[in-house]
């Protein structure tokens, strides 16, 4: 395969100077590829083979870990502020624990690099993470049912709503635990976060489908996160 337009997830050491590279391309899918020599004092992949830029590489051999080729940089160099790095982590370990090896999913791909321009632009954060969720369980097959209730009734907008994975928003009181509130939905469903209240309803309804997604799999991105919150808000001058 030649050329395939490609973002590194992630990567594992292999003997001294090999990686077994993790990457998610446009057509082909997550694929593992083995880079012999890549972390070799003279290897060229060293600058090539990083997180959130963009590459094109070829690879040789059908099965699932093939032999890498060749690899470069696919336009401007790019990288994340420091300060986003977590977030980026977060998308790359998605792809890993919810995709499939060998399943193209286009759209996917489209939305994981929108998302990361948006994140290097330093563009509303919780915005583009909130929306690359949905369009990812959209395309994995996951859609959420946003519209209507468990009863089939249409949402409305100033009513509160509990929301279930497997058969969708329950009409709630405002004061129950995990209640939403129907504009919100609305607003998710419809890609718009107007405000603070939508941003963090959406985050609490696409937690709660991608953890059953997950299946008990813990994201080490989100604990890595968490705890680093936890050292800021205890650490005193």
């Amino acid at each position: 395969m030649l050329l395939a337009s490609a973002y590194v997830l992630h990567q594992y050491a292999y003997r001294d100077t090999s990686r077994i590279i993790e990457v998610f391309c446009a057509e082909q899918g997550r694929l593992s590829l083995f880079a012999r020599g890549a972390a070799g004092p003279k290897s060229g992949l060293r600058a090539v083979l990083r997180p959130f830029q963009r590459l094109l590489v070829s690879w040789s051999g059908r099965s699932e870990a093939c032999q890498l080729v060749g690899a470069e940089i696919d336009g401007p160099s790019t990288q994340l502020p420091p300060e986003r790095l977590m977030s980026g982590f977060y998308l790359n370990e998605l792809l890993l624990k919810l995709t499939t090896r060998c399943d193209p999913h286009r759209g996917i791909f489209d939305a994981y690099a929108e998302a990361l321009r948006a994140l290097g632009a330093n563009q509303d954060e919780e915005y583009h993470l909130r929306r690359f969720e949905k369009r990812l369980l959209q395309d994995l097959g996951y859609g959420l049912e946003l519209a209507r209730t468990d009863q089939g009734l249409p949402i409305e907008p100033e009513m509160y709503y509990r929301f279930d994975v497997q058969s969708g928003p329950q009409r709630c009181l405002a004061e129950a635990p995990g209640a939403v509130f129907g504009q919100s939905l609305a607003n998710l469903d419809a890609e718009e976060f107007a405000d603070l209240r939508s941003l963090r309803d959406a985050k609490r309804v696409l937690r709660a489908a991608i953890d059953a997604c997950l299946e008990g799999r813990a994201l080490k991105s989100r604990e890595v996160a968490i705890e680093m919150r936890r050292r800021e808000q205890t650490w005193a001058p």
